[in-house]
């Protein structure tokens, strides 16, 4: 009888739990290794967009493409844990207008589905926006409640056989003649270390997973920029509202039960386990929130927060890299066999990234065993 193939996942949030889920109906041996409780980082301070496409068609199709077709498979999955609102996206002035043509042409590339709206039409069933609004269109965004999704996947995978370590964080890599064997953990409730043995070691731990790589001698080009959500304890609309332009600050909000989000700033840090929250920074989001939904200064707070995107790329300004996702196999890039990097992606990809990882991971190992979870 063949030996089970194992791997170790380090971090649960949404990439995580997906790439276990997928192991685990490959048949393989998994255990999630995760710092905190499932969702602990980024993946828990996400505003739950269900992301169409339409706020990357123009600039990065790639990460457009990716983004509709995995919003058309969550739907179909995930639909415990989506709300099938939809998004508009809506233009205010001269320079939003000049961007209308350019955001058809790459919504049509990208296969997203649009339709024009008048803004009277918009208007009776969003009261709330703007009365400025010159030209609106229809696309199927979406709101996802993010730790359901997480624990959608997670519970998926354990049901299917895997071991889920929260509160252990990982503090090596166990590398033996130039190939990760496992890794060294600590139990951050009982302060104790183990050693944890696997074939494979996957790391997706987002906009940490430099960290993590660094443990082996490998490297990963990534950029973690980080930006600020500001929640309101009323819903004022009840589609997805995107402002048409290019991507910017403050140019989103989106209801979540009854309240809503508003985002995002995008900038660089050093220190991704203390962000602060700049009090410039919330302003901004709320001035220029303020432009779609004019009501929006007269709302109550319920709660201000950031999260750190895992952006791949370097070197150049944090709205200016792609938003699409890559695998690492680290025997080609670093000369270190046994470990596997997934990082950069959506939310909305995770199921996808989880594929193409597990994917590599089978090649690797030579086990034939095709992805499922397109379908369940």
């Amino acid at each position: 009888m063949s030996k089970i193939p194992s791997a170790i996942v380090i971090g649960a949030g949404f990439t995580g739990c997906a790439v276990a889920y997928d192991l685990a109906l490959r048949g393989f041996d998994v255990t999630v290794v995760e710092r905190g409780d499932i969702a602990n980082g980024t993946s828990g301070r996400t505003h739950g967009l269900l992301h169409s496409g339409g706020r990357y068609c123009v600039n990065d199709q790639e990460a457009a493409i990716e983004c509709i077709e995995e919003n058309v498979i969550l739907r179909k999955i995930a639909s415990q844990c989506i709300e099938f609102n939809g998004g508009l996206f809506v233009g205010l002035n001269q320079s939003d207008l000049d961007y209308v043509d350019r955001w058809i042409k790459g919504a049509e590339i990208s296969r997203i589905p649009i339709k024009e709206i008048p803004p009277k039409v918009v208007l009776s069933t969003e009261p709330r926006l703007s009365s400025e609004i010159k030209v609106a269109y229809e696309v199927p965004d979406g709101v996802f409640d993010p730790l359901r999704l997480a624990l959608s996947f997670a519970a998926s995978a354990k049901a299917h056989g895997a071991l889920f370590f929260t509160f252990h964080e990982v503090i090596a890599l166990l590398v033996t003649s130039g190939c990760v064997k496992g890794v060294r953990v600590t139990d951050r409730t009982s302060g104790n270390d183990r050693d944890l043995y696997a074939d494979i070691t996957i790391n997706a731990t987002g906009a940490w997973a430099g960290q993590i790589a660094r443990m082996a001698n490998a490297h990963i080009e990534i950029t973690p920029t980080p930006g600020v959500m500001v929640a309101f304890d009323q819903r004022l609309s009840q589609k997805v509202i995107n402002r048409m332009n290019e991507p910017g600050d403050g140019d989103i909000i989106i209801p979540q039960r009854k309240m809503m989000v508003t985002g995002t700033t995008s900038f660089e840090v050093d220190n991704l386990d203390y962000i602060p929250v700049e009090e410039d920074q919330v302003k901004l989001m709320i001035d220029r929130s303020n432009e779609l939904i004019p009501s929006i200064t007269a709302t109550k707070l319920r709660g201000v927060y950031m999260s750190a995107r895992p952006l791949i790329g370097s070197s150049v300004e944090g709205r200016s890299l792609t938003r699409t996702f890559k695998c690492y196999d680290h025997t080609e890039s670093d000369g270190v066999d046994g470990v596997i990097t997934i990082t950069g992606g959506k939310a909305t990809t995770c199921r996808a990234m989880a594929e193409k990882t597990v994917n590599l991971v089978c090649k690797k190992m030579d086990v034939k065993r095709s992805c499922t979870t397109k379908d369940h």
